[in-house]
C-alpha cells in the first residue's frame, strides 16, 4: 500500500480566529488538548477523511502542512534526503504517539513524515 497522508496541520498566528473561521466554514469538531505551560493543540476531527490540528505558530507564515505516514521515520528522512530533500527539523519525538520529521522536496515544498507510535 501506498503512503498515505494522515495529519493536516495548521500552524498560525491567530489559532482563535483560524478556529472560528474554519469552524463554521465546515463545521469541524474542534478540541483543544494541554502541549505545555499556556499551550494547546487543537486536534481538527472532520468526521471522515484526514483530520489534522492547529498550533501557535507566532513569527511565522500561517500554512498547512500534510504529514505522509511512514513504517520508519528516521530510515524515510535519509532516504529523502539522499533522494534531495532538505531537513528542516530533524526526527522528533512526541511521547506517547510517534515521531515526525519535517522536509522540503526538491521543488521547494514543504511536508512532514509521520511514525505512530506502536503497541
Amino acid at each position: 500500500m501506498a503512503n498515505p497522508f494522515v495529519h493536516i496541520e495548521l500552524n498560525t498566528n491567530d489559532v482563535g480566529k483560524a478556529k472560528d473561521f474554519y469552524g463554521k466554514l465546515f463545521d469541524w469538531k474542534l478540541s483543544d488538548m494541554p502541549i505545555g505551560p499556556e499551550m494547546a493543540y487543537t486536534m481538527i476531527d472532520v468526521g471522515e477523511g484526514t483530520g489534522g490540528g492547529m498550533m501557535e505558530m507566532p513569527g511565522f507564515p500561517p500554512a498547512w502542512l500534510a504529514y505522509v505516514s511512514v513504517n520508519d521515520v528516521a530510515a524515510s528522512t535519509e532516504n529523502a534526503k539522499d533522494l534531495g530533500a532538505t531537513v528542516l527539523r530533524d526526527v522528533t519525538e512526541v511521547p506517547g504517539m510517534g515521531a515526525f520529521s519535517i522536509l522540503k522536496d526538491p521543488t521547494g515544498a514543504i511536508f512532514a513524515m509521520w511514525q505512530s507510535k506502536s503497541g
